[in-house]
């Protein structure tokens, strides 16, 4: 029976590692760098890193695009958390602070935050403005991922 595989960029160093499916859960270890390809909590995106995570991974990418004088985006932070808790190995998780990354912020025409972007392959699946719970949060990727 052929064994189905997924490229899973490593959150330390960026480094592709191929990871079969059925092993997603059995705390997987990047092929370079050697720490864990799952760190159950959101990972720091940046100009420089967010292509690899969002367009090269076979995993959906929950993006949470926030700025550190946002109230709201600080209320949301322990749910996100908790969220990649939840979700991880199936749904990778990452923060782009909108000051640090005006960039990326422009590019994804972000005009209120906290946002979410749900992206597989690149692309946007769906996106929501507004703080949400832990419970809101795992409830909206599901079902956005069906």
């Amino acid at each position: 029976m052929p064994r189905h595989s997924l490229i899973l960029p490593c959150p330390s160093c960026d480094s592709p590692n191929r990871v079969p499916a059925e092993r997603l859960g059995d705390a997987p270890n990047c092929g370079k760098c050697h720490m864990p390809l799952f760190l159950h909590k959101p990972m720091a995106l940046n100009q420089d890193n967010f292509d690899v995570h969002a367009g090269r991974a076979d995993l959906p990418l929950l993006v949470d695009f926030w700025a550190s004088w946002c109230g709201p985006c600080r209320m949301m932070a322990p749910a996100f958390e908790e969220a990649a808790r939840i979700l991880e190995p199936q749904v990778r998780l990452g923060k782009i602070d909108t000051e640090a990354e005006s960039a990326l912020a422009a590019r994804f025409g972000i005009r209120s935050i906290p946002t979410l972007i749900l992206f597989r392959g690149g692309r946007e699946l769906a996106r929501q403005a507004g703080a949400m719970n832990a419970a809101g949060i795992v409830q909206w990727v599901r079902a956005q991922s069906h």
